[in-house]
């Protein structure tokens, strides 16, 4: 891939280092903004409309109107893909430039539309197992809005970096929410749980392509609570996210996560999620 792919940019694509924004942006400011990650295997955009309805529920969170119809983002999108290659989309949109810097909704602006595509690169030792630690969950009440705003997740996902391991898993009383970039799936005595969707947790495409595999390959599965005693129990723990796909976590606080490899539930749902994948391209 070039040092300076295309970018899109507000209408025009223009090679990255040409693309600019002025430092009154509301995003650069406050973090005004909302984006989505949305992956392409074999050129193909991977679950746009999905993406697309989450991209618009956070655009309408932060009462913002979406710049572009859906029909329209397909056409925006596409001309930044390589064809047969497996990349992401990030696609980020700021209230815009405002005359001033006020906390006020600023009137008669337009939003600031910035998308980019660069190549997934599977995560280093992911067949294997990855380490984790569980922190309090320190973020906002609306984690369920793609917000550019990271900062919280930023620091916590760091803090589990500075520790040796891939992710931070986040707790709120005592009960699992996600990791700092991740939705978070464990086996319980037999059943694949993940935390019901809410304003704690982002709501994950790929969480739910997951679930769909488990219904149609009947693997037992339960959307519900998990304390971070039973997660501590847990058979398998793994985190999900659309760059990384599904992740086993072998080690949690130091300890082993059951035997300390992944377990055959993940080695089925990893194979079925492969073929899943390949069906769509």
């Amino acid at each position: 891939m070039s040092d300076n792919p295309t970018v899109y940019l507000n209408g025009q694509y223009l090679p990255l280092d040409q693309a600019k924004i002025s430092v009154l942006d509301r995003g650069f400011l406050f973090g005004d903004g909302i984006y989505e990650v949305i992956p392409a295997y074999a050129g193909r955009l991977f679950r746009l409309p999905e993406h697309i309805d989450r991209l618009e529920a956070s655009l309408k969170s932060i009462r913002l109107n979406s710049p572009h119809s859906r029909e329209q983002w397909a056409g925006i999108l596409e001309p930044l893909l390589e064809p047969g290659q497996d990349q992401y989309i990030y696609l980020q949109i700021t209230r815009g430039v405002a005359p001033k810097r006020d906390h006020a909704f600023p009137e008669h602006i337009e939003p600031t539309v910035f998308a980019m595509c660069s190549p997934i690169v599977p995560l280093s030792g992911r067949d294997s197992g990855v380490k984790a630690i569980t922190l309090d969950d320190t973020r906002w009440a609306l984690c369920h809005i793609k917000a550019i705003t990271l900062l919280a997740n930023i620091l916590l996902r760091q803090n589990a970096v500075d520790q040796g391991c891939t992710e931070a898993i986040l707790v709120k009383d005592g009960y699992v929410t996600e990791g700092a970039a991740s939705n978070i799936f464990a086996v319980l005595d037999g059943i694949l749980v993940t935390p019901p969707k809410g304003e704690e947790i982002l709501p994950g495409i790929t969480r739910d392509v997951i679930l769909e595999l488990a219904r149609t390959n009947d693997i037992p599965y339960s959307e519900d609570i998990i304390s971070l005693e039973a997660l501590k129990t847990a058979d398998e723990i793994w985190l999900t996210s659309s760059t990384r796909e599904i992740i086993p976590v072998v080690e949690l606080d130091s300890e082993p996560v059951s035997d300390g490899k992944p377990g055959p539930v993940w080695q089925k749902m990893h194979q079925l999620y492969q073929e899943f994948k390949k069906a769509q391209s």
